[in-house]
């Protein structure tokens, strides 16, 4: 699948989603699948292409897969967290306990 120019695929085997930056380096982020959730453990992005919107890119890629798979999320990635806090339209994937956590509110 593509998100924008970047082509990020879910490399099950290895439990993270990834981009291959065509320079032998890649950006990923790390997960671990439990029972109708997926952790977000850890997301990578090679120092030469910071700031170009790449580890954002990975976060809602790996997001919208997260919600075709029906799955909550849990961010123990600072990455990840950060970027749920900032942003209501996905705040809906996170299990209870990250959006207290995270002082998100439950619409009523």
């Amino acid at each position: 699948m593509q998100s924008n120019h970047l082509r990020i695929r879910d490399n099950a085997d290895l439990h993270r989603f990834e981009i291959d930056l065509g320079d032998g380096s890649q950006a990923f982020a790390q997960y671990m699948l439990g029972h109708g959730k997926i952790v977000f453990t850890h997301t990578e992005v090679p120092k030469d292409h910071e700031g170009q919107g790449i580890g954002t890119a990975l976060i809602r890629f790996a997001l919208d897969a997260a919600r075709d798979r029906g799955l909550k999320v849990v961010p123990t990635c600072p990455f990840f967290a950060d970027y749920l806090k900032k942003h209501p339209d996905v705040q809906d994937l996170l299990t209870e306990d990250w959006k207290q956590r995270l002082g998100v509110v439950s619409p009523d």
